[in-house]
């Protein structure tokens, strides 16, 4: 028997195409520098792409497509989870005049954001090349021979820095239109929801099920760390972040509409810690 996907669990089909669309416009760029021989020209080649009207429209046409899928998506989404309790009119009169307020404003932020990391793709390419370049050059290696490496290894590098924006963007865009439209429907609370297999790193498989405030973010790598060799913490280089808002994150949030979500007495971040409460006191705090 199918096992039926969490109600809140993003649908992977936006993020796969996406994907494809960035993948394709990373082959673009492959391309564009294919059998150049010098390192300068590489690097020039890839900023001029970054300025070029063509490519940011294709860029922005990525974006948009992303944003407006998961925007259209998770209405759908908010809508089955209102049936369930009763607040469907509630939640479908607010889901029917967003677009004319903040809710369009911030889709058009994000899709900004999002535009914006793919256009930087080609410069940041080209800076990691600099830098390689700069490394092998102090060794006292040939141009030459540097740029032939380059060019074995620009397609991949390429490929994996697309995948990682189409990954990261399309998880950060759902949790930031998950929360616009949960604090506008005074959902305060969300809780942390983990995929739960092999690749899913072990502070957030440790954060599946606590409770979050929007307000509130947690840093995860802290509540939860791995110890070095030595006994200390590995350093926390992601900070606080909410579910789904840091790379390569399948993390997603389920936004607390009714209280028969929550099994208590439950697990809730607050004050820099995970806590126990039971239900009447998370009722004062709600």
């Amino acid at each position: 028997m199918k096992k039926n996907r969490p109600l809140w669990e993003p649908k992977r089909r936006i993020e796969a195409a996406f994907r494809r669309r960035l993948l394709a416009i990373a082959r673009i760029i492959v391309r564009q520098v294919k059998g150049t021989d010098d390192p300068d020209e590489i690097q020039r080649i890839l900023l001029q792409i970054t300025r070029t009207k063509e490519y940011q429209k294709l860029c922005q046409s990525a974006a948009m497509k992303m944003v407006t899928g998961l925007f259209s998506d998770q209405g759908h989404t908010w809508r089955q989870a209102a049936a369930a309790n009763g607040k469907g009119r509630i939640i479908y009169e607010a889901l029917r005049k967003e677009l004319q307020g903040p809710a369009g404003q911030r889709m058009r932020e994000l899709i900004d954001d999002a535009t914006y990391r793919i256009v930087t793709l080609p410069s940041d390419i080209g800076h990691d090349a600099a830098d390689y370049v700069a490394r092998e050059s102090l060794k006292g290696r040939r141009a030459s021979d540097i740029a032939e490496e380059i060019q074995k290894m620009f397609p991949e590098k390429t490929t994996a820095r697309a995948e990682l924006i189409a990954r990261t963007q399309t998880s950060m865009t759902s949790t930031s239109l998950t929360w616009e439209r949960a604090e506008r429907l005074g959902a305060h609370w969300y809780i942390w929801r983990a995929v739960g297999d092999a690749r899913t790193r072990h502070s957030h498989e440790k954060m599946e099920g606590v409770l979050v405030n929007w307000n509130n973010p947690p840093a995860p790598e802290d509540l939860f760390p791995i110890l070095n060799a030595d006994g200390k913490p590995r350093r926390n280089t992601l900070g606080h972040y909410h579910a789904g808002c840091c790379p390569n994150c399948r993390c997603y949030p389920e936004p607390v509409i009714d209280l028969d979500q929550v099994t208590f007495p439950a697990r809730i971040y607050r004050g820099n810690r995970i806590q126990t409460v039971r239900k009447k006191e998370f009722e004062r705090m709600m």
